[in-house]
């Protein structure tokens, strides 16, 4: 008889490449109020008729359907997926009324009018959370990447998490909550973290430890009613990736291509740098080989969790005019100038990976501003009218398209 894992440990699915695929949440408008529309399940079958086999989630609430890839080699491949997707999703929509639109958060819906789906681990979610977990008008676009081998997940994990304030500052698009700007650019990810399942990873280095530290949340019933913990960053056993879950739902393709490019990179970035660290390690013996790992070019970037925790608040508060800890030492630089950096050292491995051009949309994002950005910017312009900001950030769906 095959054993089977005890609860709470996983088994991961190893990936021989380092594949990508994405998961994009997105909502249904009525282009009348500009309020949510709660029939996604009526949009799910619909669009079901016109692609049976288009893959579609539905998700925690009823005005949401996440889009989700297939195991892809490429960036460009991925997103052609979702516009494809996206366009039959839109036709359906448009068969019911409605338009599809996207970001970190709704700027004035009551959640006290969006139900949740009709699923018993939500209905769970929301009795076991109550007045936080009923808040979730909240929406992301989560990125995963193929890893070789478990033992690698958490040094990748680790050194990502120094880069949490990046992905954040770019994609950051929910000022807005319950009719107010709220001066954060990134409202969704203060929220989400309220969940007792949510947010910063533990304080994990092994795989060994993760096995740990799943099966005491299994055995104390944490996971009980999600079967999982909704980290920002985390392992995906299932697929053989890490998932990164970070970035705020991008309003367009074209963004989300910028964003996924850079998540992409940086994990295949961080898992070679793995390999020369261990190769470093390796060819040294006793203490010697300890000093030259803690000087080697190739030791993989980390912080402390207070360092951690204080960069994922400046991005949320600050967006792109946040000032971030770079090092051990305390040294803060502006995230645009670490970006504008990060898109030129990466530029070698985005041309392996074939997303050298969505990769440079880093710097138009930069350059031209975040979706918080516009957002805040139509609000003035209106004088105050988050109908108009809704209208906008749905317009942009449509008409800033990926790269051909």
């Amino acid at each position: 008889m095959a054993n089977t894992p005890a609860a709470g440990t996983e088994v991961f699915k190893r990936s021989p490449k380092p594949t990508v695929g994405i998961e994009w949440e997105v909502a249904l408008i009525n282009p009348e109020t500009w309020d949510l529309a709660h029939q996604a399940e009526a949009v799910i079958a619909t669009a079901q008729q016109i692609q049976p086999d288009i893959h579609l989630e539905k998700e925690f609430l009823q005005n949401t359907i996440e889009l989700v890839t297939g195991i892809c080699d490429s960036i460009p491949q991925a997103v052609a997926e979702l516009d494809r997707d996206l366009a039959v999703i839109r036709q359906a929509a448009e068969h019911h009324g409605l338009v599809l639109w996207a970001s970190g958060g709704h700027p004035f819906s009551d959640f006290r009018t969006n139900p949740v789906s009709a699923k018993m681990t939500y209905a769970e979610i929301i009795e076991r959370t109550q007045y936080w977990g009923s808040q979730m008008l909240i929406w992301g676009t989560h990125v995963h990447v193929g890893i070789s081998h478990e033992d690698r997940v958490w040094p990748i994990i680790n050194a990502m998490m120094t880069k949490f304030p990046h992905l954040l500052a770019l994609s950051a698009s929910s000022p807005g909550w319950d009719g107010i700007d709220t001066g954060y650019a990134s409202n969704r990810t203060m929220l989400y973290q309220q969940l007792p399942t949510a947010g910063l990873p533990p304080a994990i280095n092994t795989w060994e430890q993760w096995q740990g530290y799943m099966r005491d949340q299994a055995a104390s019933g944490v996971i009980s009613h999600t079967g999982s913990m909704h980290l920002d960053i985390r392992p995906a056993s299932k697929w053989g990736t890490i998932e990164v879950r970070v970035s705020d739902a991008s309003s367009n393709l074209r963004e989300l291509s910028a964003v996924a490019a850079l998540t992409h990179c940086l994990v295949v970035y961080y898992d070679r740098m793995l390999d020369e660290q261990r190769a470093d390690a390796s060819n040294e013996a006793g203490s010697a080989a300890a000093g030259a790992l803690r000087n080697s070019p190739h030791q993989l970037p980390s912080l402390q969790p207070w360092h951690i925790a204080e960069n994922k608040w400046r991005a949320a508060r600050y967006g792109l005019d946040a000032l971030v800890i770079t090092s051990r030492d305390t040294h803060e630089r502006w995230v645009k100038d670490e970006l504008a950096d990060l898109v030129e050292q990466l530029a070698p491995i985005a041309e392996e990976l074939g997303c050298a051009r969505e990769l440079q949309l880093v710097s138009e994002i930069v350059d031209k501003g975040a979706g918080y950005q516009r957002q805040r910017q139509r609000f003035a312009q209106s004088g105050g009218d988050w109908k108009k900001v809704v209208a906008a950030t749905a317009e942009e769906m449509s008409t800033w398209r990926p790269l051909e």
